[in-house]
């Protein structure tokens, strides 16, 4: 994942997506899901790293999605041709693959690419995940239970969010994220008390981010879907990354935080919550 290319980069209101699959049926699988779910998205199927950069040559695009196997290479080589076409250089590049979710505990991704979707979610939540890209739509009144102790960092991450429709509970530490969760244990209506967690890893009081991560997933026995986590985390230790993964995270947003990708990558897992 990356942590900057897709944030200068203005989509237009007919986007031009790429889809770089050596399969023709994925390739036409992903297209017919952007045609229904995106109307007016220009397709342009590639089935080779080759194929793909003549067409970049022709003209800009506003999103890649590629294979992570190829038949002339991996999609990380196709990221960093992206990268050097003209005009590309912050283009979203999404790998779609089947096991992305390994590779992505493996930190297998380097930074030329700027996201990942699992296959095994579905066409319609891969349709959600682009548009959060290319189009994304704000889920007004999602309660969000973020989690700094950094009171500027805390500030700016808030805007960020709220002005996406957010309604934002901030406290500085697991322990009052726990007391606040602890509250809704029992209801009725199935209400757990936030629909996202966003916590930073490192936290100044007794129990971390990761602590929270592991109470969530183990004690109050929330899956990845009945409440999602999110964590922000500026450690670039892969092995770090890949076990907060393991744990029961559903993303990771590096620091410095980007507006965009983080707003995107809250907005899916919000999305996908609803979906299944």
């Amino acid at each position: 994942m990356a942590d900057k290319h897709d944030l200068r980069h203005v989509v237009s209101d007919a986007p031009r997506v790429m889809v770089v699959d050596g399969s023709k049926l994925v390739r036409k699988l992903v297209g017919d899901t952007l045609l229904k779910e995106l109307p007016g998205t220009e397709v342009i199927g590639c089935a080779s790293i080759e194929e793909a950069r003549r067409a970049l040559q022709e003209g800009t695009v506003d999103l890649v999605t590629t294979a992570l196997v190829l038949p002339d290479g991996d999609g990380l080589s196709l990221a960093r041709s992206v990268r050097e076409a003209a005009g590309q250089t912050y283009v979203p590049v999404i790998v779609i693959s089947g096991n992305a979710q390994e590779a992505l505990e493996a930190r297998a991704f380097n930074e030329d690419i700027t996201d990942y979707f699992d296959k095994s979610l579905g066409h319609g939540a891969l349709a959600t995940f682009i548009r959060g890209y290319v189009h994304p739509a704000r889920i007004e009144g999602a309660r969000v239970l973020y989690v700094e102790d950094s009171k500027v960092v805390a500030v700016a991450t808030k805007r960020m969010l709220e002005r996406h429709g957010m309604q934002v509970l901030h406290v500085i530490g697991a322990e009052d994220a726990l007391e606040h969760l602890h509250r809704f244990i029992g209801r009725t209506d199935g209400d757990v008390g936030a629909d996202l967690v966003l916590s930073d890893v490192y936290l100044k009081g007794a129990l971390s981010g990761r602590d929270l991560l592991n109470q969530i997933r183990a004690v109050f026995r929330y899956g990845k879907r009945r409440l999602p986590m999110v964590m922000m985390t500026g450690d670039d230790n892969r092995d770090n990354q890949a076990a907060l993964l393991r744990e029961g995270a559903n993303d990771l947003v590096l620091k410095p935080i980007e507006e965009r990708l983080l707003v995107t990558k809250v907005l899916f897992q919000l999305r996908l919550a609803k979906l299944v």
